[in-house]
This record gives structure tokens, C-alpha cells and sequence, in this order.
């Protein structure tokens, strides 16, 4: 039993880190994006040159960064509220069988 709620606890911590990791890359390539927009087209062979279009996809790879690190923060506050009234469960238990 409490190998399973370790388990499960290690995934959900996990799940909020991955958003961490996303959100990180988004906010990379955002960068690169942004820088690739200020590079003249003459350095760019083969890729869109338009710099309009890069900004754009700077600004989404930025939203979505901002979201991700968003729900990973709220995915992290929810499993912290979820462990404690876990443990607050488990010693008003322990209390009760102590009592009698």
C-alpha cells in the first residue's frame, strides 16, 4: 500500500517536472525564433526570410511556454495540497485508533 502512494506520488512529481522541461524548451526555441527574426535574410539559405513569421512563431513558442511553466506550477501547487491533506487524513486516523 505504501509503495503504491509513493509510486503514484513520484509519477505526479514527475508529471509537473515534465512541464517544467516543456516549458523550458518552448522558451529555448522562442529565443532562437526571436534571434532568427534579427539575422538578415542573406545568412538565412534555404529558411523563410521573412522576419514577420519568425516573430510570430517567437510569440506562440512563447505563449505556449508561458502556459506549460503555468500548468506545471498549478499541477505542483495541486499535488502538494493533495499530499498534505493526505497526511493530515493519516494522523487524525492514527489519533482516533490512539484514543480508543
Amino acid at each position: 500500500m505504501m509503495r503504491s502512494v509513493e509510486s503514484q506520488q513520484a509519477l505526479e512529481l514527475s508529471m509537473s517536472r515534465n512541464f517544467y522541461i516543456l516549458a523550458a524548451t518552448c522558451g529555448l526555441f522562442a529565443l532562437l525564433s526571436a534571434g532568427m527574426a534579427l539575422v538578415p535574410s542573406s545568412f538565412q539559405p534555404g529558411l523563410p526570410a521573412n522576419g514577420s513569421l519568425w516573430r510570430t512563431v517567437s510569440l506562440l513558442l512563447l505563449l505556449a511556454a508561458l502556459v506549460c511553466g503555468l500548468i506545471g506550477i498549478m499541477s505542483n501547487l495541486f499535488e502538494q495540497v493533495d499530499r498534505r491533506s493526505e497526511e493530515a487524513r493519516k494522523s487524525a486516523r492514527q489519533r482516533r485508533r490512539g484514543s480508543r
